[in-house]
Formats: structure tokens, sequence, C-alpha cells
């Protein structure tokens, strides 16, 4: 066309079209080469403007941050949505870190009163407002810093962050579980809300050869018939693709009012597993053993009634316990000066006397032996309160407490916890007839006929090699010769063995003991 145009203004020009000299160097073309010459009435240098923010001069101002493609809108959106993804994730983080804190340590979350002006907004909240004031950065954009819809602080999300930290757990005890056989071990409570909660633990043996009991799964069941908690648990393994069929031993608390349901249940597993063994809680058969000991046999009836009695007295003050402890540390300084007491970290340990409780198994027999520790500073504190409390009413149940000393139930003391100790598993006599007998009854399913002649000659092996090692020699239970078997390379020799070893181990408690 033989003309020049402006590109800055055509591209950006706010003159309206019609306005004298406002389309030469848009629309038509500047062609009048003759006025080039004309000094200052150039018309080229009459567009361009002297005034600052002359339109040509504003227009080439816009086409150079056109040019400039960092400050383009899209990437200053980025820049600043990358500023606040950054802010986010410290945000967040924050937050699932002092939730990971409060949920290893047990504690509550939610405050009775989180408002801004209360003193104390709950654990979750005053440990984000902890952790903000030694970390300037946290500090700038945490709680009241933050924008209103991304605190990360509310209800929903605690609970989110808490299920996701659940689940990684239960994938990692999954993994540790691999292919391996495994018990499962059933209870049942209400929680403060009166809804029934079922919690499922996983006994198993790892690859190590160390036995593992994982707290897996709490599931809210609406029902507790037999039927309804087999599906409930079911599904629960079916999810992580644990398989019904690996499971090699149940166990259950049949102390509750759900009796009669576990019964059933176990009945129903047996039905697809007819080797997922039942194994009755062991701490809990110590417990009704020493239920109806106390309740068949006169003598220990009375002495459990003695027991009460006795902590009832001693631990019942703050004063009086402090004399307990006060005589412990006498008693515990004068045997180490006469040699009869090694010291050493965590020894000597200066203590109370435990109560019982019906609810925590073996919790009798934590009782007694506190009573045996601290036997000789008991009976002081007793004959002290006998003579100087000045409570009447005290003064004669430590005095008819103390008397019992002189009739003769210390030596009853000694034999109520050797009934006790009857708990302990020792590793079983391993022999060929034995466990060739106990792999066809119990784990048929698990060795074949070919594999069942191979274990009777590794166990003649075994009985010459094993057995004769000085690491073995001091081996009392059936797990440490799993970890032995494992660490000496044995378990590859005597392969066979080992496996035998590791399902026996999975049930709440070997079958040696209840055959």
């Amino acid at each position: 066309m033989d003309v020049i145009y402006c590109l800055p203004g055509y591209l950006f020009s706010k003159k309206p079209i019609g306005h004298p000299g406002s389309d030469v160097f848009i629309t038509r073309g500047f062609n009048n080469w003759k006025k080039v010459k004309d000094g200052m009435n150039c018309p080229l240098i009459r567009h361009e403007g002297k005034e600052p923010n002359s339109p040509h001069k504003i227009a080439m101002k816009c086409c150079e941050d056109l040019k400039n493609y960092s400050r383009h809108i899209d990437k200053l959106i980025e820049k600043q949505t990358s500023k606040e993804l950054e802010n986010n994730r410290l945000r967040l983080k924050t937050s699932v870190k002092c939730a990971r804190w409060l949920a290893f340590q047990a504690c509550a979350f939610r405050g009775h009163d989180e408002s801004l002006d209360s003193k104390n907004r709950g654990n979750f909240i005053e440990l984000i407002k902890f952790t903000s004031t030694f970390n300037d950065k946290v500090a700038s954009v945490v709680l009241e810093n933050a924008p209103r819809n991304a605190k990360y602080t509310s209800l929903t999300i605690q609970k989110e962050i808490l299920h996701i930290l659940a689940s990684n757990v239960q994938n990692a005890i999954r993994e540790e579980i691999g292919d391996a056989k495994f018990c499962i071990l059933v209870d049942e409570a209400w929680d403060e809300s009166k809804r029934e909660q079922m919690t499922i633990i996983l006994r198993f043996i790892d690859k190590e050869g160390f036995i593992k009991e994982r707290f897996f799964h709490v599931v809210h069941v609406r029902d507790i018939t037999a039927l309804i908690l087999k599906n409930e648990i079911c599904a629960v393994l079916s999810h992580y693709n644990l398989h019904i069929e690996n499971i090699l031993g149940q166990g259950y608390d049949e102390a509750s009012n759900m009796r009669g349901e576990w019964n059933g249940l176990q009945a129903l597993f047996l039905k697809d597993c007819p080797y997922a063994y039942y194994v009755h809680c062991m701490a809990h058969r110590l417990q009704l053993a020493l239920v109806t000991a106390s309740r068949e046999v006169k003598d220990v009836h009375q002495f459990f009634d003695h027991l009460v009695n006795i902590i009832n007295i001693v631990v019942g003050s703050s004063k009086c316990n402090d004399e307990l402890q006060h005589a412990q540390a006498e008693q515990v300084e004068n045997m180490i000066a006469s040699n009869e007491i090694e010291t050493g970290r965590g020894a000597n340990q200066i203590g109370t006397l435990q109560r019982a409780g019906d609810t925590r198994w073996g919790s009798h027999f934590q009782s007694i032996c506190s009573l045996i520790n601290m036997f000789d500073a008991t009976c002081k504190v007793i004959n002290t309160i006998s003579k100087e409390e000045a409570n009447y009413k005290q003064r004669g149940d430590a005095e008819g407490a103390y008397q019992l000393r002189d009739d003769g139930w210390e030596p009853l003391l000694a034999s109520v916890i050797a009934f006790c100790e009857q708990h302990e598993i020792d590793i079983p006599v391993m022999n060929a007839r034995y466990t060739k007998g106990r792999v066809k009854k119990y784990y048929p399913q698990d060795f074949t006929e070919h594999e069942q002649e191979l274990l009777e000659s590794q166990l003649q092996h075994y009985e010459l090699d094993v057995i004769k090692l000085p690491d073995f020699q001091n081996m009392s239970t059936i797990s440490e010769l799993c970890r032995g078997l494992k660490i000496s390379g044995k378990s590859n020799i005597y392969f066979l063995i080992d496996r035998l070893i590791r399902l026996v181990l999975t049930l709440p408690v070997s079958i040696a003991t209840t055959e």
C-alpha cells in the first residue's frame, strides 16, 4: 500500500476513531513524505508527542509490557498461587504434626471453649500456638493469620488427618504381615457415647521371627449377633486383602455379656476355615482361676479379702502412702549397704501397693507381687498406724491386719504365687513322634505328605545339631527359639521346623499347653 503504520498505536491506542489525526498511523496509514522534512511539524514527531504521557508513548509502554512475559497476568497469578500453595502446605504440615503428637500421646484434641478470647482453646489449637512461637514462618500463616477458608483447624480437618494417619498405620501393618498366617483377637466395649465398638487385633510372626500383636481396627457395630460380628470382621480383612483362609487362630473374651455371641462367632469362622483354632485368653483364664479358687478355697478367699484390706489401710491416704515409700526407701538403703541387693539403672524403684481390678486380667498377680516386694515396709507402716493413728477405726483395722502376720498367712502368700505362675509357657519337647502328630492333627493343610515325611527327618538332625549349640541352651520359650533359628540361619536349614514353630506362635497361646 506504500504507507507506514504505528503498530503500538494500532494495538493500544485509546483515541476514538474519527478524532482528527487519530487514525492516520492506525487505520489509513501515512505516506505524505513531503512533510517529513518539515522540522518539528513532521507528522512522525508530532505523532510521538512531547509529553511523557502522550498516547504514542503510552502505547509504546503497553507494547513493552506485552513483550515482557514475566509481567503477564497469568504469570502474576501463577506466582501468587505458588506463594499461597507454599503457605497452605506449611499451615497443613503444622496441623498434621500437631495431630500426630496428640494422637501418639493419647491426648484430647478439642477444648470446651475454642473462641478467640478463651484462655484455653483446647490441646490442638494451643499446640499450634505453642509451635508458632518457635517459628516465625509458621506464626505468619496459622490461626488468625490464615485465610478464613483455609485454617486447617476445624473438627472435620482433624478427623480427616487422623483417618489418614490410621490408614497409613494399617497399611504398614498389612505390609508387615505379608503372606504369613495370622490370628484375630477381638473384644467389644461401649465408648463414652454408648456406641458398641469392636476392636480387632492381629497376631502374627514377622519375617525376623518376632511375635507381633498389632491393634488394627475399631469397628462400630449396630448389633452384636455372631453373624454381624463375622461380617464386620470379614469386611475389614477383605479391605486390606487379608484372606480368611490364612486365619490360624481366634481369641475372644468370654467373660463379657457376649459369651454366646463369641461362641457363635468362632463356629462361623471354623466353617470357613477349619483350622482357625479358638484359644481362650490366657490372662483371662488366670483371672477366672483366681476367682474360682477364691470362691471354692476358704484360705485363698480369706487371703484376698485380707489383701484388699491391707491395701485400703496403707494407700488409703496420702500420709500413709508417703510413710510406705519412706519405709521402703530405708529398707532399700539398708539392703544396699549390706550387699543384699545389687544397684543399677532402673533397679530398686520405690513404688506403692497395686490394687486388683476385676477387668484387668492378671492384676491380682501384680497386686500380690507388689505386696511381696514391699512386705517389710508394709508391715512397718501398718504397725505404726495401729499405735499412732488418731482415728480408732484405723487403729483397729491396722492392728487386726498386723496380727494376721503371726497367724501363718505368709506361707499362703507364697503358695498363691505358685498357683499364679502356672500360666508361663515353656518350650515344648520337640521329638519326631510328638511333632508329626501335631502336624497331622492341627496343620494338615500347611504341610504336604512329602513335607511331613521330610519334617521327621529334619527333626532327627535338629535334635543332634541345634539343641547342642551354646546359643540355644538358655532358651525357655518358643518365641526365643524362633528368633534364635532366624539369627543363626538355622531356619533356612530346618525350614519345616521353622514353619511349624511360626504356626504355633501365631496362636494366642501354644496348643502344647492345652493339648
